[in-house]
């Protein structure tokens, strides 16, 4: 269940990061794009994006869902390591809703504590949420988006 309760915590994005994703985003439509975000864990709910990881979508309804290719992923986190990042989130685009996990998102979602930043294109907004899980208690929390 997706929470509008905002959390303490926050994702710091480049602004060039950011334009890239939304230059992406206006790019593939009418599907839903996606990838991978890099970076570090600054402290307690705080990430830092440092790099971004564009990964192909192969959701066999790729207009209204994403998958990452299981082998694209795998080597995506591969070149996290190599660069000495941790993996602080994933993003993907909505062309036609809202910049809020979808069900499918929150039933798909599997890395506790980490971000998901979504972006949509009518209207054009850009939010981040961050799975938690507290015994049976999972959901996404609103996180703040830090521009530098």
């Amino acid at each position: 269940m997706t929470s509008e309760r905002s959390s303490d915590a926050e994702l710091v994005v480049p602004s060039e990061i950011r334009n890239r994703i939304l230059e992406r985003a206006r790019d593939g439509v009418p599907e839903e794009i996606c990838g991978v975000f890099g970076g570090d864990f600054e402290r307690e709910g705080r990430s830092r994006v440092r790099s971004q990881y564009p990964a192909t979508n192969v959701a066999e309804t790729p207009r209204t869902r994403y998958r990452i290719d299981p082998e694209e992923q795998l080597a995506i986190f591969e070149r996290l390591e190599a660069r000495g990042e941790e993996i602080v989130g994933f993003y993907h685009s909505h062309p036609r809703g809202p910049a809020q996990p979808s069900a499918t998102d929150e039933a798909q979602a599997t890395w506790p504590d980490r971000s998901s930043l979504i972006v949509s294109l009518e209207p054009l907004e850009v939010s981040s949420w961050r799975w938690r899980e507290d015994g049976d208690d999972e959901r996404f929390e609103r996180e703040r988006i830090v521009l530098e």
